[in-house]
């Protein structure tokens, strides 16, 4: 069963939520009343998918965000009230998955939550090497090595997963409309200029590995050897 983690500092909320995934059979959950407390869950166990709130005591959820990115890769959705598009894009560029704003619909959190774990499931079968150029991407393991020497290099989520779509279509030009349906997911309604960013934190990355990802201007990007 899927262990989910959820930091809410709302009391009715917390327990809204825990409550309709705990019912429902397939989650395991356990609910942190502020940041402090999702920090010390964070350090003890390893979970399969987090909902954070943002604006909490102590640690913020954005904090939280990247305690957990720096040791799991589990899908991450962001439950808040900041609606504004920089706290939006600031979310994704931490490595969240989901980005809702409150007031918010249940099961469409629920139903949320089911396709980014099994979109991670699917990322985890997927074992092929993916080669570039000096870029190698092993999906298994998550891991991206370049150079010569096969240097290991540390992307965020959201560049890991740009790279293996551009590398999975080697020569092809993507759209941005097309990245954005495949790595935030097709109902993110951010603006598209979040593409173009991480795109250019990617090719600074990979150093000069990152010079075979180039600008198709009017059209979007491809990486070609």
């Amino acid at each position: 069963m899927p262990r989910m983690l959820i930091v809410e500092d709302s009391t009715q909320l917390r327990e809204l939520v825990a409550e309709y995934f705990r019912k429902t059979g397939a989650f395991d959950v356990d609910a942190a009343k502020d940041g402090n407390e999702g920090f010390s869950f964070v350090s003890k166990n390893d979970y399969d998918i987090a909902i954070l709130d943002i604006m909490l005591p102590g640690l913020s959820g954005f904090d939280i965000c990247k305690i957990l990115r720096r040791k799991s890769r589990c899908p991450i959705v962001f439950l808040t009230a900041l609606g504004t598009e920089d706290n939006i894009l600031k979310g994704y560029s931490l490595g969240a998955d989901e980005y809702m704003v409150k007031p918010f619909s249940i099961k469409v959190l629920y139903a949320k939550c089911l396709a980014l774990l099994a979109r991670s499931a699917g990322e985890d079968e997927d074992a092929k090497i993916l080669m570039c150029g000096e870029i190698r991407m092993d999906p298994s393991r998550m891991e991206v090595r370049v150079g010569r020497d096969g240097s290991e290099v540390e992307l965020a989520p959201k560049e890991y997963f740009l790279l293996k779509v551009l590398m999975e279509n080697q020569g092809h030009v993507l759209g941005r409309s097309r990245l954005l349906d495949r790595v935030w997911g097709a109902d993110f309604d951010g603006s598209e200029r979040v593409v173009d960013s991480h795109i250019k934190k990617l090719r600074k990355s990979l150093g000069s590995s990152g010079d075979l990802i180039k600008t198709v201007i009017g059209c979007g990007y491809k990486i070609t050897p």
